[in-house]
């Protein structure tokens, strides 16, 4: 059974933190809340938990992960970013943004499309978040848990709630984080940042009027997903 742990949304407790950060370091996978959707989480160099959250999405090993990095500079140690690149970035974060970018050889093999060599990074406006990436220090695995979650079986037209998504999935993770907010169900917005080709926003989300308003352009293609979400 999964640990619960109770954080302040804008002040973490340290203790706490300090907890969840052992955990991690010791292979822990997560249920935690961003500043967008609750999301799956583990250290990103901790290869078994990695594997294990793939296994709880049904990944195939070629879709990429998203993951946290605390800044600009900690994305530039995992991802080649250009200068148009890194001007949009610097505009828009902390926020509800993915980035699409070539990936460093920094990025575990496990986490990328082996193809593409690309990865999707996040820099969160989210206290938690931003607190468990400095104890860490190391970037953290996010991709969303709303997948995972189904309806009430008390009642199927019932709106699942976040303690109906922590029931289902504590026998499957090992910490959850309950920041003590409603669930929220919106998703980040998706920029492809290619080194040669203008930002594209690939997927709507939240803000993507900000993005646009700060130089890049909308995807005119439906496609097949290039990360996994």
């Amino acid at each position: 059974m999964a640990t619960r742990y109770k954080i302040h949304p804008k002040n973490p407790q340290k203790r706490k933190i300090e907890a969840i950060q052992t955990a991690l370091r010791q292979g822990a996978v997560m249920l935690y809340p961003t500043d967008t959707v609750y999301a799956l989480g583990c250290d990103l160099q901790a290869k078994a938990a990695v594997q294990r959250v793939r296994q709880l999405k049904q990944l195939a090993n070629d879709k990429p992960l998203t993951f946290l990095c605390s800044s600009l500079s900690n994305i530039a140690d995992y991802a080649r970013v250009s200068d148009p690149a890194y001007r949009l970035i610097r505009r828009l974060i902390p926020g509800p943004y993915t980035f699409l970018l070539p990936a460093t050889k920094q990025v575990p093999r496990l986490v990328m499309n082996p193809k593409r060599r690309t990865t999707g990074i996040r820099v969160p406006d989210d206290a938690i978040c931003q607190a468990l990436l400095a104890a860490l220090n190391n970037p953290i695995i996010s991709t969303s848990a709303l997948s995972l979650l189904q309806a009430p079986s008390r009642s199927a037209s019932q709106v699942p709630n976040k303690f109906d998504l922590f029931d289902q999935l504590e026998a499957q993770v090992d910490v959850i984080i309950d920041d003590d907010l409603p669930l929220r169900y919106d998703p980040s917005t998706i920029v492809a940042l290619a080194e040669n080709d203008a930002p594209t926003v690939i997927r709507q989300g939240l803000g993507w009027e900000t993005a646009v308003e700060q130089g890049a352009v909308l995807s005119t293609e439906q496609s097949e997903p290039l990360l996994a979400y």
